[in-house]
């Protein structure tokens, strides 16, 4: 069962907790991660792997419609005045 605390954004825990709960604190792993302690002092550190945005570049392409000057301020204004 997940707790609130599990979404806290920095989250720091004991071994014995993360070795009991270790699918579920992944399944919400934060982009901060989480710092695994025994005996009060941090051992490791568990962290999401860095999604690459290449994947992003062009998804949208063919799916957007321009309409009108893009460029255009929307005011008319005269250059001599």
């Amino acid at each position: 069962m997940c707790t609130p605390e599990l979404y806290n954004r920095e989250m720091t825990i004991p071994i014995s907790r993360f070795r009991q709960q270790c699918l579920t604190l992944l399944e919400h792993l934060e982009r901060e991660g989480i710092t695994i302690t025994k005996r009060g002092r941090p051992i490791a550190r568990v962290l999401p792997v860095r999604r690459d945005n290449s994947d992003m570049v062009g998804s949208l392409k063919g799916k957007l419609i321009m309409r009108g000057n893009i460029l255009s301020t929307g005011d008319r204004w005269d250059a001599e005045s």
